[in-house]
């Protein structure tokens, strides 16, 4: 039977004094952590939380948010993390459609939890230690759980209007585990900078919680910045990282890097868009001690299906690598066919780290299918040696700074204008982000509209990195024969002409 908190009393046994996560000036042992697993469980237990109940955790990174994800575990309940970044709309959407039973929020994002059912805000002072939390909860006794019990809910922008619950079973999740393991070589050597937001499948899942499974550290950033964590590589010897490709832009690019001994580290796991060759070849002339690691995921599959291999990175450019030991990829036609060696189509994806499922969705999980075979709705092709490229992804998904946003959940609040007749929101390549979200509108007769309009009623709705940052005026949308609008066509005149038309 399984349970997150197994791998954490494992080592609390027999290494209770190994370091198992540094936050700030906190460092806590693996003995430490399981006895405020266990005391936070507690709390959710004294609460009425019980197995199968969700808990929903929005929150910035902290050790609270750790600790919590543990103790839900450990009672047998569901962990939903919710985007922090989101507006008070799409937090409340998630929650009910849900079903949370409690929500734990940051003081400083009471706003957006404002009118919730069942909220506990954690302070500063809880968020360096959930204990805080309980008073005089009693701990609670671990429940356990079968590998097809649900161990966690992750709501993420697709390519509809709302955000689809990805159910994550502990199958899932130990089998990713297994896989990183085997794949990166982890061990209680390592020593991973968590910078990401825990709420992504980068932060908490690539690897991740893998590293405690093994007996290794996790050194904690609650947000991300460049010098700190430069500094942290050099102060703690860290060994990994996952990183947003802006993340690493900005370490390359920060004035003082080269003050610091970074050579601890032994390699970075990049995520949301293909890297470019200039960027690895910059990346190891700074980290000279590791390598780059091109990847290929899903919030559907726990993160990291393809890893590339050491020394392969030149000689395999633009490739996200090879499919991990317990993952299969095919590529097939849209009636899912399997299409030979070199021929590009979707990607699909089987294994025991795949979902099963959307929560409470049965229509979109048939969709997502063909028979036991995920699909990714990308577009690639494998070569002879099993390497996968990407050619194209979700065509209605812009990839913004590592975040993922449905260009059609902005459309629906673009629609809300009653100047809009209509409006197709598209993503450009951007430097920094690598995609920035760009809203092409036609307005109804003897209608006006500026940006800064535009940007104050999106703000109102949804996350600020949603908000597209330019508006392009047009007299119509282009569109093929059956009327579909086509979107790869503005994309092309808007990435070739980036101020033509423009407003903003």
């Amino acid at each position: 039977m399984l349970n997150l908190t197994s791998f954490i009393r494992f080592h609390a046994t027999r290494t209770p004094g190994r370091t198992a996560v540094v936050y700030g000036d906190a460092r806590v042992s693996y003995a430490e952590l399981l006895s405020r697993i266990e005391t936070t469980a507690g709390l959710l237990a004294a609460r009425g939380i019980g197995p199968d109940d969700i808990v929903a955790v929005f929150m910035k990174n902290s050790l609270a948010f750790i600790e919590l994800a543990f103790a839900t575990s450990h009672i047998g309940a569901v962990f939903l993390p919710i985007n922090f970044r989101l507006a008070a709309e799409e937090v409340r959407y998630i929650v009910e459609h849900s079903g949370a039973r409690l929500v734990l929020a940051d003081t400083e994002l009471r706003a957006a939890a404002a009118g919730l059912p069942e909220v506990i805000l954690v302070d500063e002072a809880a968020q360096a230690d959930s204990t805080r939390l309980a008073r005089d909860a009693a701990p609670a006794p671990m429940h356990v759980r079968g590998p097809d019990d649900l161990f966690r809910l992750m709501y993420t922008s697709g390519t509809t209007d709302r955000p689809k619950g990805v159910t994550h079973t502990y199958s899932n999740f130990y089998w990713k585990c297994a896989d990183h393991v085997v794949a990166l070589g982890l061990g209680a050597q390592d020593r991973l900078l968590v910078t990401g937001p825990l709420y992504h499948v980068g932060a908490f899942d690539l690897p991740g919680m893998a590293v405690l499974w093994v007996g290794g550290m996790l050194h904690l950033h609650r947000d991300f910045d460049a010098l700190a964590v430069i500094r942290s590589i050099e102060s703690e010897r860290l060994t990994c990282a996952w990183l947003a490709p802006v993340m690493t832009s900005a370490i390359l690019a920060h004035p003082e890097r080269d003050k610091h001994d970074v050579t601890s580290l032994q390699w970075v796991i990049g995520g949301g868009e293909r890297t470019p060759e200039p960027r690895i070849r910059a990346f190891t002339a700074y980290f000279t001690g590791g390598r780059y690691i091109d990847a290929y995921g899903l919030t559907e599959t726990c993160s990291g299906d393809t890893l590339m291999e050491a020394g392969r990175e030149i000689e395999k450019i633009g490739s996200v690598g090879r499919a991990l030991a317990h993952l299969e990829i095919e590529i097939r036609d849209e009636s899912g066919r399997r299409l030979p060696t070199g021929e590009s189509g979707e990607i699909c994806l089987r294994g025991p780290k795949v979902t099963h499922g959307y929560w409470k969705d049965p229509d979109k999980t048939a969709a997502s299918f063909f028979g036991d075979w995920f699909r990714s709705g990308d577009i690639g092709h494998l070569d002879a040696e099993g390497f996968l490229y990407l050619t194209d992804r979700k065509k209605d998904l812009i990839i913004s700074g590592g975040e993922n946003i449905a260009s059609s959940e902005v459309e629906r609040v673009i629609y809300q204008l009653p100047e809009v007749r209509e409006t197709a929101v598209v993503g450009v390549p951007d430097e920094r982000w690598g995609e920035r979200p760009v809203a092409v509108v036609v307005l109804n007769a003897g209608q006006s509209l500026d940006f800064e309009t535009l940007a104050r009623h999106c703000r109102q709705h949804l996350a600020s990195f949603k908000v597209p940052k330019e508006l392009v005026l047009r007299d119509q949308l282009p569109r093929n024969p059956s009327g579909k609008v086509l979107k790869r066509v503005l994309r092309a005149e808007l990435s070739g002409a980036a101020d033509a038309g423009r407003s903003a």
